[in-house]
Protein backbone atom coordinates (compact mmCIF):
# COMPACT_ATOMS: atom_id res chain seq x y z
CA UNK A 1 0.00 0.00 0.00
CA UNK A 2 0.91 3.55 -0.16
CA UNK A 3 1.95 4.64 3.22
CA UNK A 4 3.14 0.83 4.61
CA UNK A 5 4.87 0.87 7.44
CA UNK A 6 6.36 -2.16 10.19
CA UNK A 7 3.08 -3.71 11.66
CA UNK A 8 2.07 -2.56 15.33
CA UNK A 9 -0.51 -5.14 17.16
CA UNK A 10 -2.48 -3.65 19.66
CA UNK A 11 -2.39 -5.60 22.61
CA UNK A 12 -5.27 -8.99 23.08
CA UNK A 13 -8.20 -8.36 24.39
CA UNK A 14 -8.28 -9.30 27.75
CA UNK A 15 -9.54 -12.99 28.45
CA UNK A 16 -11.22 -12.01 31.34
CA UNK A 17 -13.99 -9.74 29.98
CA UNK A 18 -14.80 -12.34 27.54
CA UNK A 19 -17.65 -13.55 29.20
CA UNK A 20 -20.32 -12.45 32.41
CA UNK A 21 -18.78 -11.60 35.24
CA UNK A 22 -19.31 -9.83 38.92
CA UNK A 23 -17.92 -6.21 37.73
CA UNK A 24 -19.80 -3.13 36.42
CA UNK A 25 -19.71 -4.25 33.05
CA UNK A 26 -22.11 -6.87 33.42
CA UNK A 27 -24.38 -5.64 36.20
CA UNK A 28 -27.36 -5.52 37.03
CA UNK A 29 -26.85 -9.63 38.13
CA UNK A 30 -28.76 -11.59 40.16
CA UNK A 31 -26.85 -14.12 43.29
CA UNK A 32 -28.96 -17.05 42.83
CA UNK A 33 -26.55 -19.62 45.39
CA UNK A 34 -24.06 -19.89 47.18
CA UNK A 35 -22.57 -23.22 46.36
CA UNK A 36 -19.35 -25.28 45.99
CA UNK A 37 -17.10 -27.64 48.20
CA UNK A 38 -15.00 -25.52 50.44
CA UNK A 39 -11.81 -26.90 48.72
CA UNK A 40 -12.08 -24.40 46.34
CA UNK A 41 -13.78 -21.87 48.33
CA UNK A 42 -17.29 -20.43 47.53
CA UNK A 43 -18.72 -20.59 44.11
CA UNK A 44 -21.44 -17.67 43.38
CA UNK A 45 -23.88 -18.95 40.58
CA UNK A 46 -25.16 -15.38 39.15
CA UNK A 47 -27.76 -14.61 36.19
CA UNK A 48 -26.40 -11.34 34.46
CA UNK A 49 -29.38 -9.71 32.55
CA UNK A 50 -26.91 -8.41 30.32
CA UNK A 51 -24.63 -11.67 29.60
CA UNK A 52 -27.57 -14.04 29.88
CA UNK A 53 -25.61 -16.85 31.79
CA UNK A 54 -24.96 -18.25 34.63
CA UNK A 55 -21.40 -17.52 35.82
CA UNK A 56 -19.84 -20.00 39.02
CA UNK A 57 -17.19 -17.47 39.25
CA UNK A 58 -14.28 -18.73 41.38
CA UNK A 59 -14.45 -21.81 39.15
CA UNK A 60 -14.76 -19.77 36.16
CA UNK A 61 -11.33 -17.72 36.94
CA UNK A 62 -9.69 -20.79 37.73
CA UNK A 63 -10.43 -22.44 34.03
CA UNK A 64 -10.13 -19.12 32.70
CA UNK A 65 -6.48 -18.51 34.30
CA UNK A 66 -5.78 -22.13 33.05
CA UNK A 67 -6.68 -21.62 29.68
CA UNK A 68 -4.13 -18.88 29.41
CA UNK A 69 -1.20 -20.36 30.70
CA UNK A 70 -2.05 -23.06 27.70
CA UNK A 71 -2.90 -19.96 25.12
CA UNK A 72 -5.92 -20.76 23.84
CA UNK A 73 -7.35 -18.27 21.48
CA UNK A 74 -9.94 -16.09 22.67
CA UNK A 75 -13.10 -17.88 20.90
CA UNK A 76 -11.69 -20.35 22.21
CA UNK A 77 -12.00 -19.41 25.90
CA UNK A 78 -15.41 -17.82 25.21
CA UNK A 79 -16.57 -21.04 23.82
CA UNK A 80 -15.19 -23.49 26.86
CA UNK A 81 -16.39 -21.62 29.81
CA UNK A 82 -19.54 -20.83 28.22
CA UNK A 83 -20.23 -24.25 27.75
CA UNK A 84 -19.13 -24.82 31.70
CA UNK A 85 -21.55 -22.30 32.49
CA UNK A 86 -24.12 -24.15 30.99
CA UNK A 87 -23.39 -27.27 32.26
CA UNK A 88 -23.21 -25.52 36.15
CA UNK A 89 -26.67 -24.12 34.95
CA UNK A 90 -28.37 -27.27 34.03
CA UNK A 91 -27.68 -29.20 37.15
CA UNK A 92 -27.44 -25.88 39.24
CA UNK A 93 -24.40 -27.40 40.88
CA UNK A 94 -20.57 -26.62 40.82
CA UNK A 95 -19.03 -29.33 38.20
CA UNK A 96 -16.75 -30.44 41.22
CA UNK A 97 -20.19 -31.92 42.61
CA UNK A 98 -20.94 -33.58 39.32
CA UNK A 99 -19.89 -36.85 37.84
CA UNK A 100 -19.74 -39.19 35.20
CA UNK A 101 -23.43 -39.96 35.19
CA UNK A 102 -23.95 -35.95 35.01
CA UNK A 103 -21.74 -35.58 32.01
CA UNK A 104 -23.66 -37.92 30.32
CA UNK A 105 -27.19 -36.92 30.81
CA UNK A 106 -25.86 -34.15 29.88
CA UNK A 107 -24.75 -34.99 26.35
CA UNK A 108 -28.10 -36.47 26.15
CA UNK A 109 -29.80 -33.34 26.99
CA UNK A 110 -27.57 -31.49 24.06
CA UNK A 111 -28.64 -33.73 21.44
CA UNK A 112 -32.01 -35.06 22.47
CA UNK A 113 -33.36 -32.35 24.23
CA UNK A 114 -32.06 -28.96 22.75
CA UNK A 115 -30.70 -30.72 19.22
CA UNK A 116 -27.75 -28.33 19.03
CA UNK A 117 -25.59 -28.80 16.29
CA UNK A 118 -22.82 -30.80 15.77
CA UNK A 119 -19.65 -28.03 16.20
CA UNK A 120 -21.47 -26.63 19.31
CA UNK A 121 -22.06 -30.13 20.81
CA UNK A 122 -18.11 -30.79 20.07
CA UNK A 123 -17.25 -27.41 21.76
CA UNK A 124 -19.67 -28.10 24.94
CA UNK A 125 -17.61 -31.30 25.37
CA UNK A 126 -14.32 -30.25 24.45
CA UNK A 127 -14.45 -27.49 27.63
CA UNK A 128 -16.20 -29.95 29.72
CA UNK A 129 -13.07 -31.97 29.02
CA UNK A 130 -10.59 -28.89 29.43
CA UNK A 131 -12.26 -28.75 33.12
CA UNK A 132 -12.10 -31.82 34.05
CA UNK A 133 -8.68 -32.94 33.01
CA UNK A 134 -6.38 -29.50 33.93
CA UNK A 135 -8.83 -27.63 36.19
CA UNK A 136 -10.07 -29.46 38.58
CA UNK A 137 -7.90 -32.78 38.07
CA UNK A 138 -10.52 -35.42 39.15
CA UNK A 139 -10.09 -38.99 38.18
CA UNK A 140 -12.71 -39.07 35.80
CA UNK A 141 -11.28 -41.40 32.44
CA UNK A 142 -11.31 -39.09 29.48
CA UNK A 143 -13.10 -42.18 27.76
CA UNK A 144 -16.17 -41.33 30.08
CA UNK A 145 -16.31 -37.59 28.23
CA UNK A 146 -16.71 -39.37 24.80
CA UNK A 147 -16.36 -36.94 21.69
CA UNK A 148 -18.91 -38.10 18.42
CA UNK A 149 -17.92 -39.22 15.17
CA UNK A 150 -16.95 -36.05 13.25
CA UNK A 151 -19.34 -35.94 10.34
CA UNK A 152 -17.03 -36.32 6.71
CA UNK A 153 -18.75 -33.90 4.67
CA UNK A 154 -17.18 -32.86 1.68
CA UNK A 155 -17.61 -28.76 1.32
CA UNK A 156 -19.79 -27.18 -1.45
CA UNK A 157 -17.45 -25.86 -4.00
CA UNK A 158 -18.39 -22.69 -5.98
CA UNK A 159 -17.14 -22.60 -9.92
CA UNK A 160 -14.86 -20.27 -11.21
CA UNK A 161 -17.79 -18.59 -12.85
CA UNK A 162 -20.30 -18.39 -10.15
CA UNK A 163 -17.25 -16.72 -7.96
CA UNK A 164 -16.72 -14.04 -10.13
CA UNK A 165 -20.67 -12.98 -10.27
CA UNK A 166 -20.20 -12.95 -6.55
CA UNK A 167 -17.30 -10.92 -6.38
CA UNK A 168 -19.01 -8.33 -8.76
CA UNK A 169 -22.49 -8.17 -6.94
CA UNK A 170 -21.62 -5.67 -3.95
CA UNK A 171 -21.83 -2.55 -4.76
CA UNK A 172 -20.13 -1.21 -1.60
CA UNK A 173 -16.70 -1.44 -2.71
CA UNK A 174 -15.73 -2.27 0.84
CA UNK A 175 -17.65 -5.62 1.00
CA UNK A 176 -16.08 -6.57 -2.65
CA UNK A 177 -12.60 -5.52 -1.41
CA UNK A 178 -13.18 -8.02 1.31
CA UNK A 179 -14.86 -11.02 -0.55
CA UNK A 180 -11.88 -10.67 -3.50
CA UNK A 181 -9.54 -10.44 -0.61
CA UNK A 182 -11.30 -13.66 0.76
CA UNK A 183 -10.98 -16.09 -2.54
CA UNK A 184 -7.48 -14.17 -4.10
CA UNK A 185 -5.44 -14.70 -0.58
CA UNK A 186 -7.76 -18.15 0.92
CA UNK A 187 -7.48 -16.99 4.62
CA UNK A 188 -10.25 -17.42 7.51
CA UNK A 189 -12.91 -15.12 8.07
CA UNK A 190 -11.57 -14.01 11.19
CA UNK A 191 -7.98 -13.48 9.71
CA UNK A 192 -9.38 -11.15 7.11
CA UNK A 193 -11.63 -9.06 9.56
CA UNK A 194 -7.73 -8.89 11.27
CA UNK A 195 -5.65 -7.43 8.58
CA UNK A 196 -3.99 -4.40 8.84
CA UNK A 197 -2.70 -1.94 6.78
CA UNK A 198 0.86 -3.08 6.80
CA UNK A 199 -0.18 -6.54 5.87
CA UNK A 200 -0.71 -5.88 2.49
CA UNK A 201 3.22 -6.17 1.73
CA UNK A 202 3.43 -5.01 -1.98
CA UNK A 203 7.00 -4.47 -1.56
CA UNK A 204 7.60 -8.37 -1.30
CA UNK A 205 4.30 -9.27 -3.09
CA UNK A 206 2.34 -11.06 -0.38
CA UNK A 207 -0.16 -10.74 2.21
CA UNK A 208 0.99 -11.42 5.51
CA UNK A 209 -1.69 -12.84 8.32
CA UNK A 210 -0.61 -12.19 11.44
CA UNK A 211 -1.54 -14.46 14.68
CA UNK A 212 -3.58 -16.83 12.77
CA UNK A 213 -5.16 -20.41 13.75
CA UNK A 214 -2.55 -21.45 16.31
CA UNK A 215 -0.97 -17.94 16.80
CA UNK A 216 0.70 -18.42 13.92
CA UNK A 217 2.29 -16.12 10.92
CA UNK A 218 2.23 -16.82 7.45
CA UNK A 219 2.47 -14.97 4.16
CA UNK A 220 -0.16 -15.58 1.47
CA UNK A 221 -0.59 -14.29 -1.94
CA UNK A 222 -0.92 -10.81 -3.28
CA UNK A 223 -1.82 -10.95 -7.00
CA UNK A 224 -1.83 -7.70 -9.10
CA UNK A 225 -5.61 -7.53 -9.25
CA UNK A 226 -6.71 -7.38 -5.75
CA UNK A 227 -3.48 -5.55 -4.80
CA UNK A 228 -5.04 -2.53 -7.98
CA UNK A 229 -8.04 -2.87 -6.27
CA UNK A 230 -7.17 -2.56 -2.57
CA UNK A 231 -5.06 0.48 -3.90
CA UNK A 232 -8.97 1.82 -5.18
CA UNK A 233 -10.18 0.76 -1.91
CA UNK A 234 -7.87 2.22 0.28
CA UNK A 235 -7.74 5.95 -1.49
CA UNK A 236 -11.62 5.89 -0.85
CA UNK A 237 -11.41 4.59 2.65
CA UNK A 238 -8.28 5.89 3.72
CA UNK A 239 -8.09 3.20 6.70
CA UNK A 240 -5.23 3.46 9.42
CA UNK A 241 -4.65 0.78 10.95
CA UNK A 242 -7.42 -2.18 10.53
CA UNK A 243 -7.57 -2.94 6.62
CA UNK A 244 -11.16 -3.04 7.01
CA UNK A 245 -12.44 -1.47 9.77
CA UNK A 246 -15.53 -1.71 11.42
CA UNK A 247 -18.82 0.38 12.37
CA UNK A 248 -17.03 0.86 16.23
CA UNK A 249 -13.91 2.96 16.04
CA UNK A 250 -10.63 1.63 16.64
CA UNK A 251 -12.25 -2.03 16.25
CA UNK A 252 -12.11 -4.08 12.52
CA UNK A 253 -15.17 -5.86 10.75
CA UNK A 254 -16.61 -8.35 12.73
CA UNK A 255 -16.93 -11.76 11.22
CA UNK A 256 -21.20 -11.59 11.42
CA UNK A 257 -21.06 -8.60 9.14
CA UNK A 258 -18.33 -10.45 6.52
CA UNK A 259 -20.83 -12.90 6.89
CA UNK A 260 -23.70 -11.01 5.99
CA UNK A 261 -22.15 -9.34 2.73
CA UNK A 262 -21.08 -12.64 1.43
CA UNK A 263 -24.63 -13.83 2.00
CA UNK A 264 -25.83 -11.08 0.23
CA UNK A 265 -23.57 -11.14 -2.75
CA UNK A 266 -24.30 -14.57 -3.38
CA UNK A 267 -28.24 -13.66 -3.66
CA UNK A 268 -27.69 -10.60 -5.82
CA UNK A 269 -25.02 -12.93 -7.99
CA UNK A 270 -28.03 -15.61 -8.36
CA UNK A 271 -26.42 -18.58 -6.73
CA UNK A 272 -28.64 -21.02 -4.64
CA UNK A 273 -25.53 -23.06 -3.60
CA UNK A 274 -25.49 -22.64 0.42
CA UNK A 275 -22.42 -20.04 0.55
CA UNK A 276 -20.74 -18.41 3.30
CA UNK A 277 -17.17 -16.87 3.68
CA UNK A 278 -15.27 -20.09 3.91
CA UNK A 279 -17.03 -20.67 0.93
CA UNK A 280 -14.12 -18.26 -0.92
CA UNK A 281 -11.55 -19.98 1.29
CA UNK A 282 -13.03 -23.52 -0.23
CA UNK A 283 -13.06 -22.27 -3.55
CA UNK A 284 -9.29 -20.63 -3.24
CA UNK A 285 -7.96 -24.39 -2.34
CA UNK A 286 -9.58 -26.29 -4.95
CA UNK A 287 -9.15 -24.31 -7.56
CA UNK A 288 -5.44 -24.12 -7.00
CA UNK A 289 -5.70 -27.47 -6.83
CA UNK A 290 -7.24 -28.18 -10.22
CA UNK A 291 -4.81 -25.61 -11.50
CA UNK A 292 -2.07 -28.08 -11.01
CA UNK A 293 -0.64 -26.27 -7.75
CA UNK A 294 0.99 -28.85 -5.58
CA UNK A 295 -0.95 -29.74 -2.14
CA UNK A 296 1.88 -29.16 0.20
CA UNK A 297 2.06 -25.19 -1.41
CA UNK A 298 -2.29 -25.31 -0.54
CA UNK A 299 -1.46 -26.41 2.70
CA UNK A 300 1.06 -23.10 3.44
CA UNK A 301 -1.15 -20.82 2.17
CA UNK A 302 -3.98 -22.22 4.10
CA UNK A 303 -2.46 -22.62 7.36
CA UNK A 304 -3.13 -26.01 7.87
CA UNK A 305 -0.80 -27.30 10.68
CA UNK A 306 -1.52 -30.86 8.73
CA UNK A 307 -1.17 -31.96 5.27
CA UNK A 308 -4.13 -34.89 5.88
CA UNK A 309 -6.40 -31.36 6.42
CA UNK A 310 -5.49 -29.96 2.88
CA UNK A 311 -5.89 -33.41 1.57
CA UNK A 312 -9.70 -33.63 1.69
CA UNK A 313 -9.88 -31.32 -1.62
CA UNK A 314 -8.57 -33.80 -3.44
CA UNK A 315 -11.96 -34.94 -3.26
CA UNK A 316 -13.51 -32.08 -4.33
CA UNK A 317 -11.30 -31.27 -7.41
CA UNK A 318 -13.03 -32.33 -9.83
CA UNK A 319 -10.31 -32.47 -12.61
CA UNK A 320 -9.61 -35.85 -12.66
CA UNK A 321 -13.51 -37.14 -12.27
CA UNK A 322 -14.75 -34.66 -15.54
CA UNK A 323 -11.88 -36.03 -17.43
CA UNK A 324 -13.38 -40.06 -16.65
CA UNK A 325 -15.69 -41.87 -18.47
CA UNK A 326 -18.57 -43.55 -16.87
CA UNK A 327 -19.10 -47.13 -17.75
CA UNK A 328 -22.51 -46.39 -19.56
CA UNK A 329 -20.78 -44.60 -22.42
CA UNK A 330 -18.96 -48.01 -22.60
CA UNK A 331 -22.13 -50.28 -23.65
CA UNK A 332 -24.21 -50.60 -27.01
CA UNK A 333 -26.46 -47.60 -28.31
CA UNK A 334 -29.13 -47.05 -26.08
CA UNK A 335 -32.18 -44.91 -26.32
CA UNK A 336 -33.14 -45.00 -22.81
CA UNK A 337 -35.83 -42.67 -23.34
CA UNK A 338 -37.88 -44.96 -25.33
CA UNK A 339 -36.50 -48.23 -23.58
CA UNK A 340 -35.16 -49.69 -26.53
CA UNK A 341 -31.11 -51.02 -27.25
CA UNK A 342 -29.37 -51.37 -30.55
CA UNK A 343 -27.50 -54.25 -31.49
CA UNK A 344 -24.03 -53.60 -33.37
CA UNK A 345 -23.46 -55.52 -36.23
Amino acid sequence: MADESQPCRASPRPLAGVLGCLTAACAPAVVLAVIGPPSIGPLLVVWSRTKGVFVVTALRQRMLEDLQIRNYAPGTVAAYIRGVAAFAKHFGKSPELLGPEQIREYQLHLIKEKGVSLSSYIQSICGLRFLYTNTLHLQIGIERIPLPRYEKKLPVILSPEEVGLMLVAPKNLGHRAILTTMYATGPRVSEVSRLKVPDIDSGRGVTWIRGGKGHKDRQTLLPPKLLELLRVYYRWKRPTDWLFPGEKPGQPISTKAIYYACKQAAKDAGISKPVHPHSLRHAFATHLLEAGVNLRTIQLLLGHAKLETTARYLHVADTAVRATISPLELLNPLDIVTGRQHLST
